[in-house]
C-alpha cells in the first residue's frame, strides 16, 4: 500500500513544521482529510492554538478550536508522520544575503525525527538548490537514513497571501516537484487532497524552488516601476494614481501600483535569487536596482512629508506626527519586514518622534521586533501631520469630519500624507488640508 493510501485511511500522518500565516493554514486544511501534527517550536503559540486563538487571522479562533490538529512543541512527534511539511519563514540579514537559519534549524529537528519511508516536502521560498544542497545533506546527518533509499524530498512552494481571504491555498494552483516520478507522484496526489485548483507538476526541485523566487521578484520590478513613476510624476505636478487609471484602459497594461514593498515575500524574494547569481558569477542589473528603489521608499515618504510641513509654515522638529498603520499590508496582523518602520526611523533624524497607531497588527510583535509601542485613536489629536500607512478596513471608514478631528484646530493646513491613496485626492484639495500621495 502507498503512502498516499495510508494517509487516506488515517495509516499514516502528515505533519507541518512551522505554524505560522503559511503553516497554521495549510495544517488546518488538511486535517479535513487526513490525521496531521502541527509542529512549532514556540511553546506560547501553541498554546493559543490549543485554546481556540489564531493570532495570524489566517482561519480565524471558529476553525482553530473546531480542527483536528494535534498542535504541539514536542519535536518527538514527528516521529508519527509520514509525509512532512517545511513551512518556516526565510528572511534576509542585514547585508540583504539569505538567512537560512530557520530552515536550516528546522531540517535539524526533522532530521532527528525522521524515520524510514517518509516524504518530506519543503514549502520555504529559496533559491534553487537549497532544498537538495543545505537541507538533505542536513536531514541526512541527523537522521543517519540516506535520501533516495531510506527516505524521499520534494519542494512545493508557498502561495498564501496572508490576510487574502479570496486566494487561498485550496484557490490557487499549486506548484508540486520531487526527486524522482514516484516522490512526484506522492506529493501531486497528498495536495491534490486540498488543492481544488489543481496541482502544476514541475520538471524537478530546482525547476520549482526557480519559479517560486521569480514571481515575488516579477511584482517587486514592477512595484519598483510604480514607485519610480510616482517620485517623477510627483516632480512635474501630476497625480500618479490618475495616470495610472487613464493608462490602465488599455486591455493590455499592467496594473501595479506604488506603494511600500515589505513583509517576508517580495521585499525578501529576490534577495536570494541575486545572491545565487553573485555566487555564480553575475551582477544582477534590474532586480537589485528595483530594489533598491523599494527599498528607499520610506526615506522618501518622509522627506516629502517634511517638505509639506514647510510648506504649510510648522516646525519640523518636534512636530506631532501620527503613523496610522504598521503592518506590512492591510488587514494583516503581520509587521515583520515592514516598510512603514523606516518612516518612523527617518522622520525621528528631523527630531519628530511620530505616535503609531494601528488596531489591527500584533502590538506584542512589533515591541519585541521594533521596540514600537502603539497608541489608541484616541492619541490622534492636536496633530500637525497624519499618515495613513496602511489601507485596514477600519481607516477606509474615515470621512473627512473625522480626520480633521485629528489635527491642531489653529493650524490653516492639514497635512495629509496618504500613501496607499485610499481617499478622493478632490475631496481634500481645498484651503484646509494640503495632500500628498505617492
Amino acid at each position: 500500500m502507498s503512502l498516499y493510501e495510508n494517509i487516506l485511511e488515517g495509516k499514516d500522518k502528515i505533519s507541518l513544521v512551522g505554524l505560522g500565516y503559511v503553516g497554521m493554514p495549510i495544517a488546518v486544511a488538511f486535517a479535513k482529510k487526513a490525521k496531521v501534527i502541527g509542529y512549532d517550536l514556540n511553546a506560547a503559540k501553541i498554546a493559543m492554538y490549543r485554546s481556540g486563538i489564531d493570532p495570524t487571522n489566517e482561519v480565524g479562533n471558529e476553525v482553530i478550536k473546531n480542527t483536528t490538529v494535534e498542535f504541539t512543541s514536542d519535536a518527538a512527534r514527528l516521529k508519527e508522520a509520514k509525509f512532512h511539511i517545511v513551512a518556516v519563514p526565510t528572511p534576509v540579514n542585514d547585508d540583504h544575503t539569505p538567512d537560512l537559519t530557520p530552515v536550516e534549524g528546522a531540517s535539524k529537528i526533522l532530521g532527528q525525527n525522521l524515520t524510514k519511508g517518509s516524504v518530506v516536502v519543503f514549502e520555504s521560498t529559496v533559491y534553487p538548490g537549497v532544498t537538495e544542497d543545505i537541507c538533505v545533506p542536513i536531514l541526512e546527518k541527523e537522521s543517519g537514513l540516506k535520501c533516495g533509499v531510506d527516505f524521499k524530498i520534494g519542494y512545493s512552494p508557498e502561495r498564501i497571501n496572508p490576510g487574502d481571504k479570496v486566494h487561498r491555498l485550496e484557490t490557487i494552483v499549486k506548484i508540486v516537484s520531487g526527486m524522482d516520478e514516484e516522490t512526484l507522484d506522492i506529493v501531486a496526489k497528498v495536495y491534490e487532497l486540498v488543492v481544488e485548483a489543481g496541482v502544476h507538476r514541475a520538471q524537478s526541485i530546482k525547476v520549482a524552488e526557480a519559479a517560486k523566487v521569480i514571481e515575488n521578484s516579477q511584482r517587486d520590478i514592477n512595484i519598483a516601476f510604480m514607485n519610480e513613476l510616482s517620485i517623477i510624476f510627483n516632480r512635474m505636478g501630476i497625480d500618479t494614481k490618475s495616470v495610472l487609471e487613464a493608462a490602465g484602459t488599455k486591455w493590455n497594461f499592467l496594473k501595479f501600483y506604488p506603494g511600500l514593498v515589505g513583509g517576508h515575500c517580495i521585499g525578501v524574494d529576490p534577495y536570494y535569487l541575486t545572491y545565487k547569481a553573485e555566487e555564480l558569477g553575475y551582477h544582477s542589473q534590474i532586480i537589485l536596482s528595483g530594489r533598491r528603489i523599494n527599498d528607499d521608499m520610506g526615506r522618501y515618504v518622509a522627506e516629502s512629508l517634511v517638505k509639506n510641513l514647510i510648506k504649510s509654515d510648522l516646525h519640523v522638529k518636534g512636530a506631532k506626527v501620527a503613523i496610522l498603520g504598521f503592518t506590512f499590508k492591510e488587514n494583516c496582523p503581520d509587521t515583520r519586514n515592514t516598510k512603514v518602520i523606516d518612516i518612523y526611523k527617518e522622520l525621528g533624524e528631523y527630531g519628530i518622534k511620530p505616535i503609531v497607531v494601528d488596531p489591527a497588527a500584533d502590538a506584542r510583535e512589533a515591541q519585541q521586533l521594533y521596540g514600537i509601542t502603539f497608541d489608541t485613536m484616541d492619541a490622534v489629536k492636536d496633530m500637525d501631520a497624519v499618515i495613513i500607512a496602511v489601507a485596514h478596513s477600519q481607516f477606509l471608514e474615515f470621512d473627512k469630519k473625522t480626520i480633521s478631528g485629528f489635527y491642531n484646530p489653529a493650524h490653516k493646513k492639514k497635512v495629509l500624507v496618504d500613501i496607499k491613496g485610499i481617499f478622493n485626492r478632490e475631496e481634500y484639495a481645498s484651503e484646509d488640508f494640503l495632500y500628498w500621495r505617492l
